[in-house]
């Protein structure tokens, strides 16, 4: 064999320890981060929280607007901060102390107090049946009119209030409590998503069709029987997935609905401004009489604290470059998507994260990674940051976002014996500039969660026929 050299030119990317952590950083949301710098002033003695100065705000010159403390000034009010929570009066503490007395691990009890705010003691004594008869999954673990009959006798109440007992905890949190069987625990988890839900509709039509072709993944002939496009059919199977066949596990978790912004956006003067939240943006330094005695010490005794060094300094770049990154995106979001702020969702602009990216001199997947799980308040409300990248519409100037919302207007404003089909708002939008297909609004309408026109009438229908009978 003969042996050859050759000589190849190329480009490769080497990933210091320190770039490594400022990727790792810049994707972490605000609870990891928080765990992640704990966990890093734990370990590490030369690091410090770094609490500013009070005369910091007295002291702002040009200068300051380039570094990190520029994005903590001229923070809005404090009522923009305000999270809505509970108030607990001595009344309530007492219903809830008689269902159990201290604070309780058992998954049932925490259900019962969520509840207790809100029905009476024969009301919850009902409810506590239902979960006892529930097994581990959230299921009840005897036919259902057994199981009402048993009831009936033992505490006294009719089936119909029994059952609407039973329909609070199936609808309620976590949804798909004391279900009889899957399909009427996925269904009332649909049900109970909150907002607008991309393929809802379709998603209930699913579940009430023939659960074996969905075991099957037989979209085909879900779409025929459904009389539904294909791609939409998929969808909606997607949504069902996402579903928890086991809701009886979600008690196990712990949850915090809660969503504290990283950014906030207000209006003064004129003009819009953006700040970091402080509460999300812990600020990190290294104490500086320990940085010099350990750049002054010599010796291998000293290594180990000279790695530390090393690990504090990388951290304290990495949260800068973070700060820095999510502030300059944040700021050409809030540019480019101000007509939003004002008028709403018709007024989203076309946005990508290329666009971003080239706005503030870094790469599209920078701008990805500082942009999930981070959000933005507004006066409007809080998003996540990733809410404000819409699709340019194919042969438009619009976002498909805002044509979403031109759907939605039209649909509110329909008079409601006669709704419009899809190709009449297709028309409708023609005539406003925006042309789209009728395919198009029926997919927009899905996403929307709102009933094709045909069943639309009839929902409108049903008040109507209740008046006569």
């Amino acid at each position: 064999m003969k042996t050859t050299l050759s000589a190849q030119l190329g480009q490769q990317l080497h990933l210091t320890p320190a770039l490594l952590q400022s990727i790792r950083l810049l994707q972490l949301n605000g609870l990891q981060l928080e765990q992640e710098v704990r966990q890093a002033l734990e370990n590490n003695p030369l690091l410090e929280l770094h609490e500013e100065r009070e005369d910091s705000a007295a002291t702002d010159t040009a200068s300051d607007a380039l570094n990190d403390t520029a994005a903590f000034d001229e923070l809005p009010e404090s009522s923009m901060w305000d999270v809505q929570g509970s108030s607990w009066n001595a009344a309530d503490e007492d219903r809830m102390a008689r269902i159990a007395a201290g604070e309780s691990s058992d998954p049932q009890l925490r259900v019962l107090n969520a509840l207790a705010l809100e029905l009476d003691d024969a009301d919850l004594a009902a409810a506590a049946f239902w979960l006892e008869n529930c097994d581990d999954a959230g299921y009840l673990q005897a036919p259902l009119a057994q199981l009402t009959q048993l009831a009936s006798a033992r505490l006294d109440r009719t089936a119909i209030d029994l059952e609407a007992i039973r329909q609070r905890l199936l609808h309620g949190e976590p949804a798909g409590m004391a279900a009889v069987d899957l399909r009427e625990c996925l269904q009332a988890q649909l049900t109970a998503l909150p907002g607008q839900v991309p393929a809802r509709h379709l998603a209930q039509r699913l579940l009430g069709a023939d659960l074996q072709l969905l075991a099957d993944h037989d979209y085909a002939s879900l779409a025929r029987q459904l009389g539904a496009e294909l791609e939409d059919v998929c969808e909606a199977f997607r949504l069902v997935l996402s579903l928890q066949p086991r809701p009886g596990d979600a008690l196990l978790q712990e949850s915090d609905a809660a969503v504290i912004p990283d950014v906030v956006a207000w209006h003064a003067d004129n003009q819009w401004r953006v700040a970091l939240n402080p509460a999300t943006t812990p600020r990190v330094a290294i104490n500086a009489g320990y940085e010099r005695a350990v750049a002054e010490s010599s010796g291998d005794a000293s290594q180990p604290l000279r790695e530390m060094l090393q690990e504090a300094r990388w951290l304290t770049r990495g949260l800068s470059m973070r700060y820095d990154t999510l502030l300059r995106t944040a700021r050409v979001i809030v540019e480019r998507q101000a007509a939003f702020l004002v008028k709403g969702e018709e007024a989203m602009a076309p946005l990508t994260l290329k666009e971003v990216a080239d706005t503030i001199g870094m790469h599209e997947s920078t701008v990805s990674r500082i942009t999930s799980g981070k959000y933005l308040q507004t006066p409007r409300g809080t998003f996540e940051l990733k809410h404000f990248f819409a699709v340019r519409l194919e042969g438009a100037s619009v976002s498909g976002q805002a044509v979403k919302a031109m759907v939605k207007r039209l649909i509110d404003a329909e008079p409601a014996a006669r709704p419009l089909a899809d190709d009449a708002i297709a028309g409708l939008l023609s005539r406003q500039g925006v042309n789209i297909a009728r395919r198009t609004v029926a997919k927009y309408r899905e996403q929307l969660d709102i009933a094709p026109a045909r069943e639309r009438r009839r929902q409108a229908a049903k008040p109507q026929l209740a008046r006569v009978g």
